[in-house]
Order: structure tokens, then sequence, then C-alpha cells
């Protein structure tokens, strides 16, 4: 049984309180608890951190919470954006701009309704007395829409440099990816404004999305900038077989559906193989496929053994992964938790140096990962 212990909010750190005595567990490197945060959340997608402690966490359902002194606030935060919800589709993302002490910017990506049916949204809004969003402003939208309730990617992340990068699915329909005329399937990079950065690798090509960073991408469901080089590393979604985690290079092409290290869920093979000229490789791919979900890179003092890995969430083998690294070499793979907590959707570094897992499904929980000696 987890235990259940709650964060404290002083002088805008995150402050643990001592904890009664728990099994710890061994892991290959660090010893560590793990403790439920906060219980009964809906479809728990992503968690962000605000600079006073406070954190937010996302309901694929449509609701954006808040905790609050180490407590889940019982109303969610009013006037969200409008949300569709079905299948993989929901509120999703959550990201705080770089500069969020001085402009209070908070992003929310989710799937929302349009001619031809949903696609992937990104908006921005102020949080106001921890109940509601307001000066709410979609700055992006996927388009075309189109039908079916899958592949929506979602995830952001902030660069050194203040752009952003946002994940889009190829909806289900694999020939997308290939299209440059058609965001589906790629990694995006806009201002924080939602405009296209003139950089941006295809900006002034006739029938080119200006906003497309890199294509041929199936359903990126994790994104980080490392800590040191300052590139962007993202995983994705194979088909049956063939996740992977890719250094997303501007104009880059990562192959789907004409490569995969995955077949089609019948069995049948996609594409022309696993290698073609002018498509990049995966640095670590899966088979059998884990369901990546959330990544990061770990900077923190709590781990002091795992400084540099790249920690990664599972759904289909409801665990964590450990990802240690070499350059742009991964060395070793460890899994922990598995089948422990549910399916792992996100996972954060807090400002405490712990790690932070969103994990479950209808009855989701927050849990927190700390070091045991």
């Amino acid at each position: 049984m987890l235990r259940t212990a709650l964060p404290l909010v002083l002088s805008g750190l995150l402050v643990i309180p001592a904890c009664a005595n728990e099994t710890p567990i061994q892991s290959e490197q660090a010893t560590y608890r793990v403790e439920t945060l906060v219980e009964a959340l809906d479809q728990p997608w992503s968690l962000a951190f605000l600079p006073d402690g406070r954190m937010l966490i996302t309901e694929r359902s449509g609701g954006l919470r808040v905790v609050e002194n180490g407590r889940l606030l019982s109303a969610p935060v009013k006037g969200t954006p409008e949300v569709a919800v079905k299948g993989q589709g929901g509120l999703l993302d959550v990201a705080i701009h770089p500069d969020f002490e001085t402009n209070g910017w908070i992003y929310l990506t989710y799937s929302a309704k349009g001619q031809g049916g949903m696609g992937t949204e990104l908006a921005r809004g102020r949080l106001v007395d921890s109940d509601r969003l307001e000066s709410v402003e979609v700055l992006y939208r996927a388009e075309p829409k189109s039908g079916g309730g899958r592949h929506f990617g979602s995830r952001l992340a902030f660069a050194p440099d203040g752009t952003l990068f946002m994940s889009l699915g190829e909806r289900g329909d694999k020939d997308r990816a290939q299209d440059l005329s058609d965001p589906a399937g790629s990694i995006i990079r806009l201002r924080d404004d939602g405009s296209s950065p003139p950089d941006n690798p295809f900006v002034g090509q006739a029938g080119v999305r200006p906003e497309i960073f890199s294509y041929g991408n199936r359903n990126p469901q994790g994104l980080a900038v490392h800590p040191a080089t300052g590139e962007l590393w993202a995983h994705e979604h194979g088909p049956r077989g063939g996740d992977e985690v890719n250094i997303i290079r501007a104009g880059a092409n990562y192959g789907w559906p004409v490569i995969t290290h995955g077949v089609a869920y019948s069995g049948f093979k996609i594409g022309e193989g696993t290698r073609k000229v002018g498509m990049e490789q995966p640095v670590h791919f899966w088979d059998p496929s884990i369901a990546p979900s959330g990544m990061v890179f770990y900077t923190g003092d709590a781990f002091p053994q795992w400084q540099g890995d790249l920690l990664v969430g599972a759904l289909k083998f409801q665990l964590l992964v450990r990802l240690e690294l070499e350059g742009e070499t991964v060395v070793h793979e460890e899994r922990m938790l598995e089948q422990d907590l549910g399916r792992i959707r996100d996972v954060r570094q807090g400002p405490d140096g712990n790690v932070y897992l969103l994990a479950g499904e209808g009855a989701g929980v927050l849990v927190r990962l700390s070091p045991r000696s």
C-alpha cells in the first residue's frame, strides 16, 4: 500500500514533510520510496509546476486542476478552452511560459471540433486566484481536422531561445506524416504567440507549412530539451513494435510510414523496411512496444546517480523506464515500478529534485519518488 504524504508550500518552494517508515524500493542505482500525493484524478495527462509551488494537472476529460498547499482543489479551473473528448482526445498537455513570473502565461493543448472533425489546438491564458483562466486565446489550430479519436500527439516543450515545440500525431492516417502541406505527423515550432519563427526550416517554400520543424513522426507523446545541448528529444508511439526515441533536428524526416521498426497490428509489413537514405534512425527503439508517454532528462540532486538519464513513462507495461546515455547513445535501460501504479502517462522533475508521475486512467494518481537511504 502506498502511503499518502502531502507537500507544503513555504517561501515558494515545495517542502517535503517527514513521513513514517515505508518499504523502500531498491533499483539498480538508487533506493527510493513512492508516495501518493493526490488520488481520484480523472484520466490525468500532464503535470506542470508553478514557481510558487502550486501544481497544475490536466485531466483528459477536460478538467484543469490545481494542487495548492498539498491539496487538490475541489473544483476544476474555469475558463479553459472547449475540449472535444473522444478516444485519445481531450485536454492534454500543460506548460508554463519561461517568463511566467513576468507574463503569467499558461499553455494548454487539447483536441477540438471544427470543420471536418477534430484536431489538436494550442491555447494560452492567465491563471487567476487558482480558480479561473483569463485572457484566453487560441494560438494554433492543426488543420485540416479529421474524424476519429487517435493520434493527437500534443506534448509541449519550450526551447532555450523561447520558442515552443509542439508535437502532432498523424491522426491515424499514416500518409499525412509525409505531406509537408499538412502539419499532422510532425513536430512544429512556434513563437510564444503562435506565429511561425522566420528561421524554421521550411519557411518560404511553396506548398509547405512554415510551422513544421520535423516530419515523418507517427504520434509523439514525449518531448524534452537536453539540458546540456539544448536539442529537442522526442519519443513516439510505433505501431506493433517500433516505439522510437529521436533527436529532433530542423527539417529532418523521421520516416513514418516509409520506414519503421514495427509492423501493422495485423502483423503485415509497413512501408519499405527499417532504413532509407534521407530518413533518420532512432537513438533507441522498443520492440515489443512499451507505449511511451511523458519524458524528462533528470538533472536534480535527489538522485545524483540518475543525473543525465532520460526517464520515460510507459502505458502498455505500466512502468517507468530509465535510459542511461553516453552522448547520443543509449547504453543501458532499467525498468522500474512495473504494474505498481498503472499506466504511467507523465513524468516530471519537481523543483525539489524528486520525480513526479501521473498514473492510472479512470481514477488516476499523482505520486512522488523520493530518495530513501
